[in-house]
């Protein structure tokens, strides 16, 4: 524990991103949440499909909403026609992330398993599989020789550029996809925890009292507006990079699709 503001006692990171097992076998609150939102986004698409209803309401309204908003504002402008046979994949991909990312905010849980590296390097590790399986399915095995080269591009600089691209593929992109995620959630996950523990330390004041009552610190108003202010910004957060994940995926498996892009 770190001092801060002389009583506050502000937690290392190590104690903020980890927690003890429970049951065994590595199975902690991450996991968990992990858990926990599988099962609310397949409880989503379940009861969605089950209502069927001509004037969609409520969840099956929600979920027909987020299918056409992925296969209109992701897939048919950055794959086409052909990729929405990866409508499902990439709309459960959306929700999961999203999902998992607002538990940052809920009450009890207040961490998302994205601001673990494990779980965002699982989902970028399957996109990794799927556009480098779409790119020899559908372009066989030129897709390694239209991957590491270009048209019209000089002899003296193809090995650079061969080395460049393989690199790119192989390890930038999925590595890019996961950092990205879960760089950005740890953050707002630390800010959340900064603030809320220094409205904490100055709510009771240790430093002034009456009649054995600690008093309350007008101080504390600063830290819990920022607090609040960052909970709903980190709602944006949660959806903005969950549709920056969503649509790079769609981006790599149109590229590996089509040997111009």
């Amino acid at each position: 524990m770190v001092p801060l503001l002389g009583s506050l006692q502000f937690p290392q990171i190590g104690e903020l991103v980890d927690w003890k097992t429970l049951g065994g076998a590595g199975f902690n609150k991450a996991s968990l949440t992990i858990i926990v939102a599988s099962v609310i986004v397949l409880a989503m698409f379940f009861v969605a499909g089950r209502k069927k209803a001509m004037v969609p309401t409520g969840v099956q309204n929600l979920v027909e909403a987020s299918v056409d908003f992925v296969a209109d504002g992701i897939i048919m402008q950055t794959i086409g026609e052909e990729g929405m046979g990866f409508l499902p994949y990439l709309t459960t991909l959306f929700w999961f992330i999203l999902v998992c990312n607002l538990f940052e905010i809920i009450p009890i849980f207040q961490f998302p398993p994205m601001a673990r590296m494990a779980m965002p390097m699982v989902l970028a590790l399957v996109t990794w599989v799927i556009y480098n399986g779409v790119g020899f399915k559908h372009q066989k095995l030129s897709y390694i020789k239209n991957s590491l080269s270009m048209p019209g591009l000089p002899k003296a600089i193809l090995p650079l550029y061969a080395l460049i691209e393989g690199l790119q593929i192989l390890i930038v992109r999925p590595f890019s996809l996961a950092v990205r995620l879960f760089a950005n959630m740890l953050a707002g996950h630390l800010l959340l925890v900064t603030f809320a523990l220094l409205t904490d330390a100055l709510i009771f004041h240790d430093g002034v009292k009456a009649g054995g009552f600690p008093l309350f610190s007008p101080l504390a108003i600063l830290p819990l507006a920022m607090d609040i202010g960052i909970t709903g910004f980190e709602v944006l957060v949660a959806v903005l990079q969950a549709f920056i994940f969503t649509i790079l995926t769609a981006v790599y498996i149109g590229g590996s699709m089509h040997p111009e892009h």
